[in-house]
């Protein structure tokens, strides 16, 4: 799914995640150095470092909350793997924080065991931020043939029927991403008009309004299961279960949702 905090369709997360990897592994290699060679200088080095690599960690985890909000699915393999990566990262910007304010003893070996285990700690965490972007797509983006530009919007009920687009807001066999009810719907333009349907794959949980779709049929990005996107069957697995369907009305130029029906 594209990410929510970007800069013209670029995910910011992944862009600054690299100033604290690089600070904070620089500050374990100069105090390690500042030890062997009982240098003042490298020692000095590693605090200026390791307090760069703290705050540029905070900087960083805004936009990756953002995303952990509102770009990765819920009830989802993703959202269970997005949560321990949040979790890894904040246990490894504690260990720094508490390496830097003790750093007062020049060459003590307490901040190095301490940003050693913070490493560890990133490798694991940027293991699973890896993952979230290679299997699960998260902040990822890919444009189908003729699938068009990535549209979301939201939506209060204040009806039944509610007005979501314009009848040539999309061409056939493109997709847009619905909130509305506390949930997320995809409208889609099949050959014989729009369709509604759930944006939760029922295998994994993944955007279907991330994936593909043709001839009446969505294809989750993550696994590849396919669904009848009238009926909300299984076409191919590995789902077994079908994913629901919502009423779609067309009138005077306008497609409506049947809140009712969420």
């Amino acid at each position: 799914m594209k990410s929510t905090a970007h800069i013209k369709g670029h995910p910011v997360h992944m862009i600054l995640v690299s100033f604290p990897i690089a600070f904070l592994t620089g500050a374990l290699l100069f105090d390690v150095l500042g030890i062997i060679y009982l240098n003042n200088s490298f020692w000095t080095t590693a605090g200026y470092l390791e307090l760069a690599g703290i705050l540029t960690g905070f900087i960083a985890a805004v936009p990756g909350v953002i995303d952990y909000l509102y770009t990765v699915p819920p009830r989802s393999s993703a959202k269970r793997r997005a949560s321990q990566h949040a979790v890894v990262n904040g246990c490894m910007l504690a260990l720094f924080i508490i390496a830097y304010f003790n750093r007062s003893d020049p060459f003590s070996i307490l901040p190095v065991v301490l940003e050693s285990g913070g490493v560890i700690l990133m490798l694991i965490a940027g293991w699973l931020g890896g993952t979230l972007v290679v299997r699960n797509q998260i902040g990822v983006d890919p444009r189908y043939a003729n699938a068009g530009k990535w549209q979301e919007l939201h939506f209060d009920q204040k009806s039944t029927l509610v007005n979501v687009a314009k009848a040539d807001t999309l061409s056939t066999d493109q997709m847009m991403l619905i909130h509305i009810k506390n949930k997320r719907v995809v409208l889609a333009k099949t050959e014989d008009g729009y369709v509604a349907f759930s944006d939760h794959c029922s295998h994994r949980g993944g955007s279907l309004a991330g994936g593909s779709m043709i001839c009446g049929t969505v294809q989750c990005p993550w696994h590849g299961s396919q669904f009848n996107v009238r009926t909300g069957a299984p076409n191919a697995g590995p789902a077994a279960k079908e994913i629901q369907t919502y009423e779609v009305v067309e009138n005077a130029g306008y497609v409506y949702l049947n809140a009712d029906t969420l």
